[in-house]
């Protein structure tokens, strides 16, 4: 054969290339016009919506929670810093300003990996095409996959610019740790804003998009250290930054921790109420979608709530004595571990005991430090628990208790000041709400939300006791009784065919006073006179009284114990009935969630409860509604002047515009459901509850608007404290979840009525008093203390408020009469 000479082969070697570009193009052309039309849109372009998760604030848009499988924190391009954006682009692509969405040469050698080896090891993406793989393709790494890529990277920097790219690249991307997108990121890693930031934590950040699992600073921080000392010095080779500064980036220690959601308010059991009822309306998309649900609720409130509730069920839990360690014999290779894993539940850190002395312990912290627990700071009068109620003799020395490897719980309170703790077994809840509308603006549902999920307030029936026993008097007072009606207070033997046996209840103490009125009955917490006020209104005018509050009587026992408080409810339950004495005699239901507001600002959801307004029209005047939003609106502005974050500031606008846009929101008038004397009756007579009964110790507010009542149910298991203003109304309970004793000293006015003066205190602090002014129809009389009569000018008796309708006739001195159709039952005399 005749060998081919240099020509010859030059011109094969063309029309070979040329067969083969042909053919190329071909193959890309019927590609092209294959996948083009499953490409998306122009439109579907601009119009990419990310996946934000549901954020919950409360009233004054404090940060409560967040929820949802990404956190994302979206920023814009201007938000970014400089530094940021260029060790992105020399992690991932440095020519990424020159090309028009892939670069050639990338793309051969992926080409060539997927020939040889069948699959892309080196990437050849150029950040435009993995803003479209991330927002339209599947991660596949298979031709079709690839050459769609190319093809959108194409439209995409066709339709948007660098800057947008970039922006949805650094808003898009997975960090790791359910992190999406650079604001994501800063906060996970290193509980800060992109602008806080040192250069190396910003080149850690920049080199988890290649492998977030194996450059995670958290799971592998030598990988993640190699990653970012290797973008620094791209960084440097580049002329993004000098020697000096690599210098000090690639010297900074990892210091990388995971941080979860931002939250500003301790307000876990709201946070899942809100969830909860937001997910019932929406679905699972508010996920996703960039909710912003605002709530009721009132972060100082809040705050001093959680603290009130703490203080108090851990006042509790010292009188009754030390239970012991948590763990003993922890030998010291372990104490890192185990002090890493135990978790801090109300405020209470966990401690392991590294020294015992005489007169003090010395002890291990859980952030490493070396504290001194001094005699004086729970050890000197330490008693042992025994018995629900008893305690041991306090102890001699420190050693009596404790030794080296025990684990304890202390209350830090200062850096090198603690003192001996022990979590709680008994629990607390506590409830406010606003009267004139149900608005919930603290709400405790028990300790610690990370020790015990389940809300007291809200899923927790129990006997409320004399806590109940006020709406039991309203409907007396409506039904013709009278502050001063008699009432016999004598002990009494009851065969009621609706109860189990025989029935002989008792005054708390055993004792009985003879003939009572009401109000003092009622401040005094006399069980005989309830009963027997019971007995004679009968239970279906009861129950009819009781059903204007909201209670549910269908499953209420029909007997006399109900006088009592025997039927249970929910703390949230009786907080809104009390809610109905606060405001004068209007129903209004309790609600936790005011508003949604969707990404666009637009208020896809509004409550509109019944409202309290007196004096008023039917239709709350615009320009009431127009002052809440100027309030909204200037601390919104405040938030923007002094601390809000760069990258949450467009959030913010959102939410203001939104705000702004809501002042057309109507109120539903409340029902009422008490007439006014009576509501002013009652609220007297639980006045007198704190001046001279069994809440006297609520006067150390040196309030005279305060009203409420105490309860105490059998054991006692459960003690309460319900009581208000005319502007908060205020429920807390103590008690045990397994129902057990709670001790036999400890009543409502022990146990739940501290914890509502120490958040009552608080929440009212610089407000001035308000009265609720005496209704046209209620007159003041003087009656005579012991039989409840009027008396004369010159005769000795007392002053009492009557309906106008409804005064006592005007008797001689010592003369002694019932009341007209108030003649006494047999029952009465004895």
């Amino acid at each position: 054969m005749r060998s081919l000479t240099k020509r010859n082969l030059l011109k094969y070697l063309s029309i070979l290339t040329a067969l083969g570009s042909g053919g190329f193009l071909v193959v890309a052309s019927c590609l092209y016009l294959y996948l083009s039309p499953k490409l998306p849109s122009v439109e579907e372009l601009k119009e990419i919506e990310l996946q934000i998760p549901l954020r919950i604030h409360s009233q004054d848009l404090k940060i409560i929670a967040e929820f949802g499988e990404k956190k994302r924190s979206p920023v814009s391009f201007e938000e970014i810093p400089q530094n940021m954006i260029d060790a992105f682009l020399a992690a991932e692509d440095d020519s990424f300003f020159e090309h028009k969405g892939i670069v050639i040469s990338g793309l051969a050698r992926a080409a060539v990996e997927l020939v040889t080896t069948g699959s892309i090891r080196s990437g050849g993406s150029t950040i435009t095409m993995q803003v479209a793989r991330n927002f339209f393709l599947s991660k596949r790494q298979e031709f079709t996959r690839k050459f769609n890529e190319i093809l959108l990277a194409f439209r995409i920097e066709e339709e948007l610019s660098k800057q947008e790219i970039l922006s949805l690249y650094t808003n898009k991307i997975y960090m790791g740790n359910r992190a999406y997108g650079v604001g994501a990121a800063a906060q996970v890693y290193y509980g800060k804003t992109l602008d806080e930031l040192s250069l190396g934590e910003v080149a850690t950040i920049a080199g988890l998009p290649k492998a977030p699992s194996r450059y995670n600073p958290l799971a592998n921080s030598e990988r993640a250290m190699q990653r970012r000392n290797w973008i620094l010095g791209r960084m440097l080779s580049l002329g993004n930054i000098t020697d000096l500064e690599y210098q000090a980036a690639i010297a900074e220690l990892d210091n990388a921790s995971y941080h979860g959601s931002v939250s500003e308010i301790d307000a876990s059991y709201v946070a899942e109420m809100v969830r909860q009822e937001v997910i019932s309306k929406f679905g699972l998309r508010a996920y996703t979608e960039g909710y912003t649900a605002i709530t009721t609720l009132d972060s100082a409130m809040q705050a001093h709530a959680v603290k009130a509730l703490q203080a108090g069920i851990m006042a509790y839990d010292r009188r009754h004595g030390y239970r012991g360690v948590e763990q003993s014999g922890l030998e010291e290779d372990s104490w890192a571990e185990v002090l890493r894993k135990a978790r801090v539940y109300g405020g209470l850190e966990p401690a392991i005991i590294t020294e015992v002395a005489e007169d003090h312990l010395q002890l291990l912290s859980k952030d490493g430090l070396q504290l001194p627990l001094n005699w004086a700071d729970g050890l000197e009068d330490l008693r042992t628990y025994r018995t629900v109620n008893a305690r041991s003799a306090p102890i001699a020395s420190a050693g009596d208790l404790f030794t080296v490897g025990d684990l304890i719980r202390i209350h830090r309170h200062s850096e090198d000041r603690v003192s001996l703790a022990q979590l709680p077994e008994a629990q607390a809840a506590m409830v406010a709400l606003a009267p004139n509308n149900g608005g919930i603006r603290a709400l405790v549902g028990g300790f610690d939300y990370r020790q015990s999920r389940f809300n007291r307030i809200t899923q927790a029936t129990r006997q409320p006791g004399s806590n109940f026993k006020p709406f039991v008097y309203t409907t007396a007072l409506s039904s013709g009784f009278t502050a001063a009606s008699i009432i016999n207070d004598a002990p009494v033997v009851f065969d009621d065919s609706k109860l189990e046996d025989t029935w002989r209840p008792e005054n708390d103490g055993g004792k009985f006073y003879g003939p009572t009125r009401l109000r003092e009955a009622l401040y005094r917490s006399r069980n005989l006179v309830s009963i027997r006020l019971l007995r004679r209104m009968g239970i279906d005018r009861t129950l009819e009284g009781l059903q204007a509050f909201g209670f549910n009587t269908s499953d209420m026992p029909l007997d006399l114990s109900l006088a009592l408080g025997s039927h249970a409810l929910t703390p949230l339950e009786i907080a809104a009935g009390y809610a109905v004495f606060a405001n004068g005699g209007y129903r209004v239901t309790p609600h936790i969630l005011d508003k949604v507001i969707d990404r666009n600002g637009a208020i896809i959801y509004q409550a509109s409860p019944a409202t309290v307004c007196n004096p008023c029209e039917e239709t709350v005047a615009s320009d009431v509604v127009d002052s809440i939003d100027f309030r909204l609106e200037e601390l919104l502005n405040n938030l923007a002047q002094e601390s809000l974050p760069d990258n949450e500031k467009e959030s913010w606008a959102v939410i203001k515009q939104a705000l702004q846009n809501s002042n057309n929101v109507s109120m539903v008038p409340a029902t009422r459901v008490i007439d006014e004397q009576t509501a002013f009756l009652i609220d007297s007579m639980l006045k007198d509850v704190i001046l001279r009964g069994t809440g006297t110790k609520a006067k150390k507010l040196n309030r005279t608007d305060l009203a409420g009542k105490t309860g105490t149910t059998n054991g006692p298991r459960d003690a309460w404290f319900s009581g208000y203003s005319p502007d908060l109304v205020t429920t807390a309970w103590v008690g045990f979840d397994n129902n057990a004793l709670i001790g036999r000293n400890e009543y409502g006015g022990s146990a739940a009525l501290p914890i509502w003066i120490e958040f009552m205190g608080a929440a009212l602090a610089g407000k001035p008093d308000v009265k609720h002014p005496q209704p046209n129809g209620i007159v003041m009389v003087k009656i005579d203390a012991k039989t409840g009569k009027r008396v004369g000018p010159n005769q000795t008796g007392i002053f009492e408020f009557f309906r106008t309708d409804n005064v006592p006739e005007l008797i001689n001195a010592g003369s002694i009469a019932p009341a007209d159709n108030q003649s006494p039952l047999p029952e009465d005399l004895f």
